[in-house]
């Protein structure tokens, strides 16, 4: 019986050295600790995938992988690249081997898989990019992962040039984070177009995903599109028009998962036009920006999607070099619910650069996505490239290969006039990192070529900071010269989530209460 009040006093004794004895006032009460906002904290870990740019014989891709210089979250980490690990038939075959005598059949798995585990692209400090190159017609899908203070903004992209065929051309895209819902208007069936979606899984366990395709009557019929099973670490690409037995120009695509995430692209190639990778729209808004229109673009083919209830009436504008204006004769665009509606803008920017604002018209605010195919040169002198309805650059974004010559950044401010900061890092190889600050007039869009960093050897990459006013948005083209052709890809700038809010932790002890 002695025992009992002596162990109630032991533990509040502990308590009282767990929690200190300013905890134990009550909330509410005079000198409870106030509640604090959330703290703005780097992340300590980041995500990154990147689709298989194989499939195109005399190909040479190159991976550039960056985190912006400043501080991070945590310990020193680590950011890498590694090959994806897609299950085959071979791989099976290797299975059934793995009980070989002597342990041969083991080994030889043990070897296989290393391999595949070996980094393709391994960051070790920030500021400064690090690149890899390969010629590989089969080169894999890759999965990277950046922890601690590697994390908070590291970017990747990988940039092919693939110089003959029908469908010649850059291929230019920034490696996505994983995520549940993508939505890709631009996509097409036609018998013109060879658009390949790549589902990459990264973690261990596989997962289902489920495409679903619409055209301008509607959603088009599909049995294939349903539970596609992507194993784990894997990656999987299906050609579009083997989902669907309709012929279509102008696709909006959209893939979920079901318990897991994925990252997704879509590789389109377009006989005597070109190629290039169309990334995902941002989310479905009422109002979206696309900007990085080339100056010299020849053709401009908008393409929208409201995957809602409702009907959509927007407002289609350029944001110029001077001003907004509306393109004679497609000032207003109405989407019909789930049917993918699409206009020709020609050469709409009339040899400056812009961007395409879309604003609901009236008071309403229909949710749509969209996406531009944007082409230079005519005849077996075209090239093309996409641009994807894109977030606000926030408070940073970064894209990854640039060269010292053929890159070229759009500022975008749709609202408000504001004032960025540009960031040139380092090169690959050499060379000293440059800032430069932009003021953006409201409406306008504002083309710049980067200031190339002191001393510059290899690749470098640009890093674009919102210091003030309203949000700006982003977008980069890369040119590169090939056989008396300017192919080009344009990657936008959204945020890079290179901070969360930490909620503000304070002891309360009612919660201990009977």
């Amino acid at each position: 019986m002695k025992s009992t009040p002596l162990s109630l006093i032991a533990g509040t004794v502990a308590l009282a050295a767990v929690t200190g004895f300013a905890a134990l006032t009550a909330p509410g009460e005079a000198g409870a600790p106030e509640a604090k906002a959330a703290a703005r904290l780097p992340v300590e870990r980041t995500s990154l995938l990147c689709p298989s740019p194989g499939g195109v014989e005399l190909a040479e891709t190159t991976y550039t992988s960056l985190t912006p210089a400043g501080e991070g979250g945590g310990e020193a980490g680590t950011a890498e690249l590694k090959p994806a690990a897609p299950v085959t038939d071979d791989d099976a075959k290797d299975d059934d081997k793995k009980d070989g005598k002597d342990g041969k059949g083991d080994k030889a798995d043990a070897k296989k898989d290393a391999k595949k585990e070996k980094p393709v692209v391994t960051l070790k400090e920030s500021g400064k990019p690090v690149t890899a190159e390969t010629s590989d017609e089969d080169a894999p899908a890759l999965i990277g992962t950046a922890t601690g203070r590697l994390a908070p903004g590291w970017a990747a992209q990988q940039t092919t040039v693939s110089p003959a065929g029908s469908a010649r051309g850059l291929l230019g895209l920034s490696c996505g984070a994983p995520d549940t819902d993508f939505w890709f208007p631009g996509a097409s069936t036609a018998k013109t177009r060879q658009d390949y979606i790549h589902l990459t899984n990264p973690d261990d366990s596989a997962l289902v995903a489920d495409i679903e395709l619409y055209g301008p009557e509607g959603p088009l019929a599909s049995d294939i599109g349903d539970g596609i099973t992507v194993p784990g670490r894997s990656s999987v690409p299906l050609l579009l028009s083997t989902l669907t037995t309709d012929a279509v120009e102008d696709v909006t695509v959209h893939v979920t998962t079901r318990g897991g995430r994925i990252g997704a692209a879509i590789k389109v190639a377009e006989d005597e036009a070109g190629t290039d990778w169309l990334a995902a729209s941002t989310d479905p808004s009422g109002s979206l920006v696309l900007p990085g229109i080339p100056a010299d673009a020849t053709s401009v083919h908008l393409v929208a999607f409201a995957p809602g209830e409702d009907d959509a009436d927007v407002k289609v504008q350029l944001l110029g070099k001077n001003a907004p204006f509306s393109p004679a004769g497609n000032d207003t665009l109405h989407i019909k619910s789930q049917m993918t509606a699409s206009v020709d803008l020609k050469d709409v920017t009339g040899g400056e650069p812009g961007s395409v604002r879309l604003t609901p018209v009236g008071s309403g605010a229909t949710p749509i996505v969209a996406a531009l195919r944007v082409a230079r040169g005519s005849g077996d002198k075209q090239e093309i490239a996409y641009i994807p309805a894109t977030e606000p650059v926030g408070g940073r974004a970064t894209v990854a290969d640039n060269r010292a010559k053929g890159s070229v950044l759009s500022l975008t401010a749709p609202a408000a006039d504001a004032k960025v900061k540009v960031t040139t890092s380092a090169g690959s190889e050499g060379g000293e990192q440059t800032v430069k600050t932009y003021t953006v007039k409201a409406g306008t869009t504002l083309e710049v070529t980067p200031e190339v960093p002191s001393g510059l050897k290899g690749a470098y990459a640009l890093t674009v900071e919102t210091e003030s006013g309203g949000p700006v948005h982003a977008a980069r083209t890369l040119t590169v010269t090939e056989g008396g052709i300017k192919m080009f890809t344009v990657q936008t700038l959204p945020d890079d989530g290179g901070t969360v809010d930490v909620p503000r932790v304070t002891q309360d002890l009612s919660v201990l209460e009977d």
